[in-house]
């Protein structure tokens, strides 16, 4: 299996004003690099593209899952996510909307002091953030959070106050780290459509 060490770079900036932060995000051409900022202190994140291949495959899964077990979802894709009242905004790897999709449909901008965060986020993170993801996300409520390291799955579901490990999805009942985790291992091996063929097949579809 390829190596992964490569797989993102990260930059650490302390002692920046929100202000100067929305200004970066949105002087950005694209998504590149991804920002987290917790309280005056902003992470720049570059994936590469094994990173960027994992998250992308687990987001076929999630749509693929949804589709198949006619639940609606509603794709966020890396959009960026922010609390001015908490000093805090994050940008994943993908995420989506499925509890309250049908709330967040028509919706241009996503205000989370007023409307709901994403009801799950997924993130590749090959080496470790600066900054205290899970208490950032617990602080700003999303409900469920998908971390892949590179070689596997854990997904955590925010209960009282934090987060704890889960085996099966709460927002996609039914499925499970195992069931992602044996396909994503098959990445190297075979086609992103074969896999994503034969997941189809194995949930039922």
């Amino acid at each position: 299996m390829p190596l992964l060490a490569s797989a993102e770079t990260r930059a650490v900036l302390d002692n920046v004003r929100w202000e100067t932060f929305l200004e970066l995000a949105e002087g950005r051409s694209g998504s590149v690099p991804r920002m987290t900022y917790d309280r005056g202190v902003l992470e720049l994140m570059t994936p590469r593209r094994q990173h960027e291949q994992l998250g992308c495959l687990i987001g076929r899964m999630v749509e693929t899952y949804s589709e198949v077990r006619g639940i609606e979802i509603l794709s966020c894709a890396s959009a960026t996510f922010k609390r001015v009242d908490l000093d805090r905004a994050f940008e994943q790897d993908e995420s989506y909307s499925i509890a309250h999709a049908d709330e967040i449909r028509p919706k241009d901008e996503v205000d989370l002091v007023l409307d709901p965060p994403p009801d799950l986020v997924i993130e590749v993170e090959i080496t470790s953030s600066s900054i205290a993801k899970l208490k950032l996300f617990a602080a700003m409520g999303v409900p469920e959070v998908w971390r892949h390291d590179g070689t596997r799955l854990t997904m955590l579901a925010l209960i009282g106050g934090g987060y704890e490990p889960i085996n099966s999805s709460v927002g996609l009942p039914g499925l499970t780290t195992a069931v992602i985790d044996a396909f994503v291992a098959r990445r190297f091996d075979r086609g992103e459509t074969a896999l994503i063929k034969e997941f189809r097949a194995a949930i039922g579809g």
